[in-house]
């Protein structure tokens, strides 16, 4: 589920390990060595990997010492089990940063501990998360408390906040127990080759978030999740997702827009080359009835996109409204202007009739909407494929006439 940036900031703690060791510098963290090209091998300054000793300090140190080193600075966190609670990976830094991976992070289930986010990146620049371990939440551990409990309080895996030029590849993310990955005031990121895997039915376990940022690009990844793949909120600007495969999940999703006041536009968002597998939604756009914030959301591509049975293939929502809550009363109204929006080469199954549900609202309509050789067709029997249109205003040409709804 998409959710608007300014209220989950606070989940957006985002911390990932560096470690130093040697000689323990006056007033600091250990050091590993001396000058440029720096290496911190986090079992050197105190963590263990057997999955059940706290290594929190040791991974902070780490950070710190990689903070301070200049030129480059490696972090190295080798294979093994590390149990470790809230991190926090702040800038700026002298050092162009890398954080090697190679073992898997165990996120603490002491709730108490978290005041935001499990690991969060903040101001910081020209940062790389990369390697081959994982970043295990244990999220399965809270998932029935939080039916409960406030899922808010909840922690992101990681998060980049004021983060600009970083990497992330390579990495697999398991079970967070709110968002895996979070990009917020962040740019020029990139996400890349990861996996994300947690239950289909825990809500909120988004894989891959973006809020307030520009020039992100989410690139050949897989993505398994009881909500959004990914999910572009408020405030973001040339995002571009691309050889994602999705499910199960509620597929990649544009919003939720306008829930909170003073949020910005979106615009010039591009998925394209993308696999959807029996996900409850295709590709999305959802703003709030009576939203708070007077914005657009416009510029938006979604190409070369395969549906396999997924249950709500393409969607305008402008009267989105989970659960009933819903910041006003509906008044056939709304604050949230979407327009140039492109569904090109949209092919596959639908698992229900409707493969399209454009529902946009009487005194903002839907403008510049294009469907260009969109062919979905509901894979089941004894009803045929259809679509729902309101307000929507567009062209259709070279899609099945059944899905051709436009005004």
């Amino acid at each position: 589920m998409a959710s608007a940036n300014n209220a989950l900031r606070v989940f957006f703690i985002l911390t990932v390990v560096c470690a130093a060791r040697a000689a323990p510098a006056p007033g600091g963290a250990a050091k590993a060595t001396g000058g440029a090209g720096e290496a911190f091998d986090i079992t050197k300054l105190g963590a263990t990997n057997d999955g059940k000793t706290d290594s929190t300090k040791a991974l902070q140190d780490a950070w710190t010492s990689a903070c301070r080193a200049t030129g480059s600075a490696t972090v190295l966190i080798p294979k093994g089990d590390y149990l470790v609670g809230p991190l926090n990976f702040s800038g700026p830094c002298k050092a162009a940063i890398t954080i090697q991976l190679d073992g898997t992070l165990l996120g603490s289930n002491d709730l108490a501990k978290y005041k935001a986010s499990w690991v969060e990146v903040s101001h910081v620049e020209n940062i790389v998360i990369t390697g081959p371990g994982t970043l295990d939440g244990q999220g399965t551990a809270v998932y029935p408390k939080s039916k409960t409990a406030d899922y808010k309080a909840l922690p992101n895996t990681l998060v980049l906040f004021y983060v600009t030029n970083a990497t992330i590849s390579g990495i697999r993310l398991l079970n967070a127990k709110f968002f895996h990955i979070s990009i917020d005031t962040s740019k020029d990121i990139t996400v890349k080759d990861v996996s994300i895997t947690a239950p289909a039915d825990v809500e909120n376990t988004d894989g891959v978030h973006v809020g307030a940022s520009s020039k992100v690009s989410i690139t050949n990844a897989t993505i398994g999740t009881g909500d959004d793949c990914v999910s572009i909120g408020p405030g973001s600007s040339g995002v571009t997702v691309t050889g994602i495969t999705c499910g199960p999940g509620q597929g990649i999703s544009v919003g939720c827009l306008g829930r909170y006041k003073d949020e910005k536009d979106v615009t010039d968002v591009t998925v394209k080359d993308c696999v959807l597998k029996r996900t409850t939604n295709g590709v999305r756009i959802k703003s709030y009835e009576d939203a708070e914030s007077v914005l657009t959301a416009s510029h938006l591509t979604f190409e070369n996109i395969k549906m396999e049975e997924v249950a709500n293939p393409i969607i305008i929502d402008q009267y989105y409204c989970p659960q009933k809550v819903c910041p006003g009363k509906r008044s056939n109204s709304s604050n949230v202007s979407v327009k140039d929006v492109t569904f090109r080469n949209i092919t596959g199954t639908s698992s229900t009739p409707e493969a399209i549900s454009l529902i946009c609202s009487d005194a903002q309509p839907c403008s510049g909407v294009q469907l260009v050789d969109v062919n979905v067709e509901y894979a089941g029997k004894n009803n045929k494929t259809m679509a729902v249109c309101s307000n929507a205003k567009g062209t259709a040409k070279g899609s099945l006439e059944a899905l051709a709804c436009l005004v």
